[in-house]
């Protein structure tokens, strides 16, 4: 029964990883990992008929600047935290 279970944990891990990362490239998501947290953050999506893919376009003018492209920004980011981020104090100087 032990070997039965372990033979099947060893083949659905794989499993699992390949479905999530077919799930994340269909849905145009990108993970990002470390100690403090899991980031799962939207992409532009290449078929974009208003930006191609790029993810926005430059606008014109005096003050110029990227516009986001509501394929990708309009979609939340999501973070899972795990470790916390140590604290820094605000009443000493930082030197």
């Amino acid at each position: 029964m032990r070997a039965r279970t372990a033979l099947l944990l060893t083949a659905a891990v794989p499993l699992t990883v390949t479905a999530a990362a077919v799930a994340l490239k269909v849905g145009h998501w990108r993970l990002s990992c470390s100690r403090h947290g899991i980031w799962l953050e939207p992409q532009a999506r290449p078929d974009c008929p208003d930006c191609h893919g790029a993810g926005g376009w430059w606008t014109s003018g005096p003050y110029p600047g990227m516009e986001a492209c509501g394929c990708w920004s309009d979609r939340r980011e999501l973070f899972l935290p795990l470790l916390p981020r140590p604290t820094v104090p605000y009443d000493e100087p930082p030197f």
